[in-house]
């Protein structure tokens, strides 16, 4: 009796299609996820080195990137080409960011964070609770086939998301993410890329190491787990959205009364973070604002002595809604 009060719920859920309708459904939407898992493991396996723009309304930036996987290691180093220079090198769990204009080199581990061409590889499995996945016909990005995604969202809490994956590789070669309408937001694609060729070691090296050596200041974060008996709580949860890192972030000499508050929380496309820090004296009335920027939202909230930012590419009214959500606990 279960089991079959199980299947006419789901049935109700899919909208009351026919069986045969309903089974096609559910072959679609496994076959997308399929291809999801391709991307998250081509993007950490493949080595490739390419040109990718980025562009989210009038900005437009190009970057140049180069990932060697061998032996289970991973080697990437990212260069932005247009604006001010910026390079990102990651050895495995390791990553630098070098900003010559500051002279400045910063470093932490652990991180989370995964630029284009990867997917964030937690929760996978379960976006077809929260997405409407849909495999289409095949177009050319940068010279190749590609196979494309749409990910449909199921309610107001995130994007749709648009995909173009490589179908020999597997390796993701263009991102779009679109609002409601189908507006594109954001999107991130490749103009030319490489795979699987021989990478020279001189290509993964900072192109700023040298003078980094010599004059720069250089700035390591601290990193430890927080635990569940920091002060703050998460009223209003997104339902599908999980904590993929909760984090104590420091550089050099800050105390841990200074230290900022970091957490991450990932549906495994989308992700938001959250960054709480003390204001840095009683005159700093620090910031409440709200602003968009392309996908990016952006909410800022002072409470009790702390300036909260809530940031990701979600909708508004997702972030807007978890960032009034915070609290002190016990208050």
């Amino acid at each position: 009796m279960r089991r079959v009060t199980l299947l006419c719920c789901l049935w109700v859920a899919a909208g009351g299609l026919s069986p045969l309708a309903w089974g096609q459904t559910i072959a679609i939407q496994s076959e997308g996820l399929q291809w999801l898992q391709r991307i998250s493991m081509a993007a950490e396996t493949l080595s490739y080195t390419g040109t990718f723009v980025y562009r989210s309304g009038n900005r437009s930036e190009t970057s140049r990137i180069a990932h060697l996987a061998s032996q289970g290691r991973q080697s990437e180093r990212l260069e932005v080409l247009d604006g001010s220079p910026r390079e990102v090198v990651r050895q495995d769990d390791e990553v630098s960011c070098y900003l010559p204009e500051n002279r400045l080199v910063i470093i932490e581990q652990r991180s989370v964070r995964r630029s284009f061409p990867a997917l964030l590889a937690s929760g996978l499995g379960d976006l077809h609770d929260h997405y409407l996945i849909r495999t289409g016909g095949s177009e050319r990005v940068a010279g190749f086939d590609c196979q494309t995604i749409r990910l449909e969202p199921r309610d107001t809490w995130r994007y749709g998301h648009r995909l173009w994956v490589d179908a020999a590789s597997g390796l993701l070669l263009r991102a779009d993410i679109v609002d409601a309408q189908g507006s594109v937001l954001e999107s991130m694609a490749f103009t030319d890329l490489r795979i699987g060729e021989s990478i020279p070691p001189e290509v993964l090296e900072p192109k700023y190491k040298a003078a980094a050596k010599e004059s720069w200041r250089i700035r390591q974060a601290r990193l430890s787990d927080l635990h569940d008996d920091v002060p703050w709580v998460f009223r209003n949860e997104l339902p599908g959205f999980r904590k993929l890192t909760a984090l104590r972030r420091a550089f050099g000499n800050e105390g841990k009364d200074a230290a900022m508050l970091h957490w991450v929380f990932s549906d495994g496309l989308a992700a938001f973070s959250v960054f709480i820090s003390p204001l840095s004296s009683p005159r700093d009335r620090g910031e409440e604002s709200f602003r968009t920027m392309g996908a990016m939202s952006v909410a800022k909230r002072v409470l009790d002595g702390h300036q909260i930012v809530v940031m990701g590419d979600l909708p508004p009214v997702a972030i807007r809604h978890f960032a009034a959500g915070i609290e002190v606990r016990g208050q």
